[in-house]
């Protein structure tokens, strides 16, 4: 049985080894955020192109750069950050969400108030499925930090699973049909 520690060395490993994701990594750190990370579906395409050995990377719509900044919660700031990263890496469609924020635009997007989120950690682990709460965080040491409120199996092991922190039952199984997880990749379980 693997451990989470093994998959956190693979994961590392494979964001290093990445021609395109760890430039998106440089990217963003070369923003100077003090609590940031690239998650969710880069992540995941990343793990399960390569579990499933394709040569070239499965399309990605965009990559999401979540960032945690109590002191300016303005949707311009985001916006702002995405023309840096766009005029640093422009390979790659961006999307900056400052997760402090998320509160006051959530209902209005989604239908249901949430309560302010506390930290990055906290907001990682408020998105949809356990296998796409994951963030990393290329350092200024050039050590990665994982984020992964729940861990990595769901990730590792192909799994799409609801996370009940915030979405609904609707929400996931509309993400389901849109995301078409196991058309593009086969070998995905999904949980209902």
């Amino acid at each position: 049985m693997i451990d989470s520690l093994d998959f956190e060395t693979r994961l590392i490993a494979m964001a290093r080894q990445s021609s395109w994701f760890f430039p998106a990594l440089i990217a963003a750190r070369n923003l100077e955020l003090t609590s940031w990370c690239i998650g969710a579906g880069a992540v995941r395409n990343l793990v399960w192109d390569a579990l499933h050995g394709f040569a070239a990377p499965s399309a990605l719509s965009d990559i999401d750069l979540a960032h945690f900044d109590e002191r300016n919660l303005s949707a311009e700031q985001d916006r702002r950050l995405e023309h840096r990263l766009t005029g640093t890496y422009p390979n790659a469609q961006w999307e900056v969400t400052n997760q402090a924020a998320v509160h006051r635009w959530f209902e209005a997007s989604f239908g249901y108030a949430v309560r302010p989120l506390t930290s990055l950690k906290d907001a990682v682990g408020s998105w949809p499925e356990y296998a796409t709460s994951v963030g990393l965080t290329l350092n200024p040491d050039d050590s990665i930090t994982v984020i992964a409120p729940y861990g990595l199996d769901d990730l590792f092991k192909m799994v799409i699973r609801r996370n009940p922190a915030r979405v609904s039952i609707e929400a996931y199984e509309a993400r389901i049909k849109q995301k078409q997880y196991a058309t593009r990749w086969q070998q995905v379980t999904i949980i209902r």
